[in-house]
């Protein structure tokens, strides 16, 4: 416990899943919190879940000017930042010949070009030290297919944690991410699958991790919160996955 004590966190996609419960461990720990979302059922119901000292602000993960307008709110409620946790992202399962320019530029949009802008925007608040952990997937390692532009974006974010580790270090910015496997969260009911074809598809999914499950959400954020913290002051660069062995295969 307060392990992020007068820290000062903004976590993008915090309304659900992993972000949501990030959210809730950042504050256990004793952080500052502010999320984004998209949907405004989903911002009001992570207010009313997560209680009146979260700022909860409504933006497009994937618009550049938008993120410019993220960083005047930050620096507005907070003056600056501590923590960053890029989470926001979408998954398109889709076979090659389905995929169309609209929903490549979005998977693009809102899972590589957003995330690169929002950390381009927020250098000038970052303190020293700061923590920035990008949320990655396994599935920048693996073939699994139908997932062509989902792993694409995700390749491209590990790289940028890579790159962008090496040119931050120096103004006191560590960065890192996290891959997780499946994880049980919101995120395969909006794929747009029948009851049916869901549980197929899950099922097809389980069969290629080890482990036997899903992961839960919680273990992920615990993942960032470790990253996050002072206890891991010296790792730079890194890559955690998280994925029940599915990598191993």
């Amino acid at each position: 416990m307060n392990r992020l004590a007068g820290k000062r966190a903004l976590i993008t996609g915090g309304t659900t899943g992993i972000g949501l419960e990030t959210a809730r461990q950042f504050l256990l720990e004793g952080a500052r919190v502010m999320i984004t979302g998209a949907n405004a059922k989903n911002l009001d119901a992570a207010s009313r879940e997560l209680g009146p000292d979260v700022e909860i602000v409504a933006s497009d993960a994937s618009n550049v000017a938008a993120q410019k307008q993220l960083a005047d709110t930050v620096r507005g409620k907070f003056g600056g930042l501590d923590i960053l946790f890029v989470n926001a992202g979408i998954v398109d399962m889709r076979p090659l010949e389905q995929i169309d320019e609209a929903g490549f530029d979005r998977s693009f949009g809102i899972n590589l070009k957003g995330p690169f802008f929002l950390i381009q925007a927020l250098l000038p608040l970052f303190a020293n030290p700061a923590s920035i952990v990008l949320n990655c997937s396994v599935n920048a390692h693996i073939g699994m297919p139908n997932t062509s532009i989902y792993a694409a974006t995700k390749a491209g974010l590990l790289s940028l944690a890579k790159t962008l580790s090496g040119e931050l270090i120096g103004r006191g910015i560590r960065l890192n991410s996290v891959s997780p496997g499946p994880i049980a969260t919101p995120l395969y009911g909006k794929l747009g699958f029948s009851e049916a074809d869901l549980r197929q598809v899950s099922a097809s999914i389980l069969q290629q991790v080890p482990a036997r499950r899903f992961g839960n959400p919680s273990e992920v954020a615990s993942a960032v919160v470790f990253l996050a913290s002072d206890e891991s002051a010296f790792t730079v660069g890194s890559e955690l996955l998280i994925d029940g062995g599915m990598w191993n295969l």
